[in-house]
């Protein structure tokens, strides 16, 4: 397999007739990660498996330390379940002990952090101090270029990622799912990398 990206495809020009979807960057998804905003992503086709791989993810900063009591509540489950963090493969390895891979696109294992790390990115490191990695390659390119400015920031090379859903529903397939989604639940920005287009909530900023 080249992807585990295989759902259908849906039909996003919509978006450009739509007035209150607002023409956005990557640049600009980082800096609202940066301001601890939430971000859900709809992009292409969905991921065929248990995780979300950055089409149908949510993610938020790793720093910040109210992390799992924030994003938990946003997406009304459980206070203590924890969060992967996807992170550039090229620094992954010193972030994490990656015990001899060479990379983990997948998300598939949980690795122990860097003891001079975890300090850094409580809101990814679980009470064992592993984390769950999806390391992010340039074949996943608005992922990557959100991580990749975030860290040229932060100095941190990854972020948050959990997946685009609420508690007790599938991940979103369909681009009315994600806006359904959105709607009902505290997430700040709905991003759609192909379109170059996302929804916000009224409390962020134009």
């Amino acid at each position: 397999m080249v992807n585990l990206f295989l759902g259908p495809i849906h039909d996003l020009s919509f978006l450009y007739n739509d007035q209150e979807a607002v023409r956005v960057t990557p640049q600009e998804i980082a800096t609202f990660i940066m301001q601890d905003e939430i971000v859900a992503v709809y992009n292409g086709r969905s991921e065929a498996g248990p995780r979300a791989l950055g089409n149908r993810s949510i993610l938020y900063d790793p720093r910040d330390i109210n992390t799992k009591e924030t994003v938990n509540k946003v997406k009304k489950r459980e206070r203590f379940r924890p969060f992967a963090a996807a992170v550039l493969n090229e620094h992954a390895n010193q972030w994490f002990d990656m015990s001899g891979l060479s990379k983990s696109p997948t998300m598939s294992y949980a690795v122990q952090t860097r003891e001079d790390k975890k300090d850094l990115i409580p809101g990814v490191v679980h009470v064992d101090g592993t984390c769950r990695v999806q390391t992010v390659e340039q074949d996943i390119p608005h992922l990557y270029e959100v991580i990749e400015e975030f860290y040229k920031y932060t100095k941190v090379p990854m972020v948050l990622n959990t997946s685009f859903n609420l508690a007790g529903q599938p991940l979103v397939e369909t681009p009315q799912d994600a806006i359904d989604t959105w709607k009902e639940s505290d997430i700040h920005v709905l991003w759609f990398p192909e379109a170059r287009r996302m929804y916000k909530s009224s409390s962020l900023g134009d």
